[in-house]
């Protein structure tokens, strides 16, 4: 089983209810869009796969690279999700803190109108936090817990750890068909970078810990931890070129802007939106039809909708909701038989994918950022410090002089 690892900055503050109710609300289309065309246990999947769950955080506008990811994408999912689990079939339960608590009786009362084992999934939630605040000693301190589950008795869990000392975050994600065993690599995947020595009693190479021996605490991960891949997510707030797989983010920009390689009907059911909705949108059709190798550079998910911190620019508020009305339009449609916008978005895509494989990324990138946040004011540009302003005519800028 493969585990990756990856640090996050730790961030304190709230999410502005202007980007949470944004936040709920695409979050529930991307969800509802996933489970009508693979499945609920899809969605499940995606969850427990951390550079998936990344790249949701960035399109949905939040901090690229923080821990803050974690607590607002699973409170804005459990808020809009919630509120269609009869239609949608998954519940997520838990949280932050006090909440995470209030996850045994959640799962009892889902349990009782679905009529799932509901002693089973208590026990499945409370091993999966066990383990990991426990079993696994790594110095971070679980203070998020999130269970996710659908009617067919499937569940993942979401949770984090900080370490104070060191200022990051850990995130580690379960999913139940590759969980044979609670106390022998039962993860999908840990998110977190080495910080030191590991006790990891849950590890193939710790059986013989289980069984009372307690010498691998004494050795280092490299062994404890067999096929680590690493994500390392920085502490500077700014996204730079080396944190964007430019040729990825080149097709994007030429689908949206230069409209390659898109067929007519897709030009005409897409028709009205300029490229800047486009540009997101590719990015979001992309976080619902990628596939698992495209979402290593989830950096590049934040040309979406920016970032509450104003990188890399502002948030877009009404390129935000374009794209919330188009994706939500394209899957009321579809679910009443008509899935012609759907198979649009679908192919927005494909057609970055099919153009990226020949594409040569040039050296505009800075300038794609200052173009996004010169024009930041035209699209309702949002962050925590306030509204994006017009910038300054030339004269005004020079009437020092």
């Amino acid at each position: 089983m493969s585990r990756s690892y990856a640090d996050m900055p730790l961030h304190y503050g709230q999410v502005p209810p202007w980007l949470y109710q944004r936040m709920s609300k695409l979050g529930v289309a991307i969800v509802e869009a996933i489970a009508m065309e693979y499945g609920r246990g899809a969605v499940l999947q995606r969850l427990s796969d951390p550079f998936w769950f990344q790249a949701l955080g960035c399109v949905l506008g939040m901090d690229w690279h923080s821990s803050g990811i974690t607590t607002s994408v699973m409170g804005a999912l459990k808020r809009s999700v919630n509120e269609r689990s009869k239609d949608l079939g998954i519940y997520i339960c838990g949280g932050k803190g006090k909440y995470s608590k209030e996850t045994p009786a959640e799962l009892m009362r889902i349990a009782e109108h679905t009529g799932l084992n509901g002693d089973l999934l208590v026990r499945s939630s409370k091993l999966s936090a066990k383990v990991d605040n426990t079993a696994i000693q790594d110095g971070f301190q679980l203070y998020l817990h999130s269970f996710i589950l659908t009617s067919d008795g499937e569940w993942a869990v979401v949770q984090q750890g900080m370490n104070d000392a060191t200022g990051m975050a850990r995130r580690y994600h379960w999913h139940s068909p590759t969980v044979a065993s609670f106390v022998e690599e039962p993860h999908t995947f840990i998110y977190g970078a080495n910080q030191g020595q590991i006790i990891n009693i849950t590890d193939k190479l710790a059986d013989t810990t289980r069984t009372g021996i307690l010498q691998l605490a004494q050795q280092g991960p490299e062994k404890l931890l067999p096929e680590i891949k690493k994500l390392i997510m920085p502490s500077h707030h700014d996204v730079r070129a080396k944190d964007v797989d430019l040729k990825r983010l080149g097709s994007v920009l030429a689908v949206a802007y230069e409209k390659e390689h898109l067929d007519m009907e897709s030009l005409l059911l897409l028709q009205g939106l300029g490229p800047r909705t486009l540009q997101s949108l590719v990015l979001v059709s992309e976080v619902i039809h990628g596939t698992p190798s495209r979402f290593e550079d989830p950096a590049r998910f934040s040309f979406a909708h920016g970032g509450k911190d104003g990188h890399p620019f502002p948030v877009p508020t009404h390129v935000y909701d374009e794209t919330i009305k188009t994706l939500e339009v394209a899957v009321q449609r579809a679910k009443l038989g008509n899935s012609d916008k759907n198979e649009a978005i679908k192919g927005l895509a494909k057609a970055s994918k099919q153009l990226e494989q020949n594409f040569e990324p040039n050296n505009n990138f800075e300038q794609l950022i200052e173009r996004e946040r010169r024009d930041s004011w035209k699209y309702g540009g949002r962050t925590v410090m306030g509204k994006a302003k017009p910038p300054k005519p030339a004269s005004d800028q020079l009437s020092l002089f």
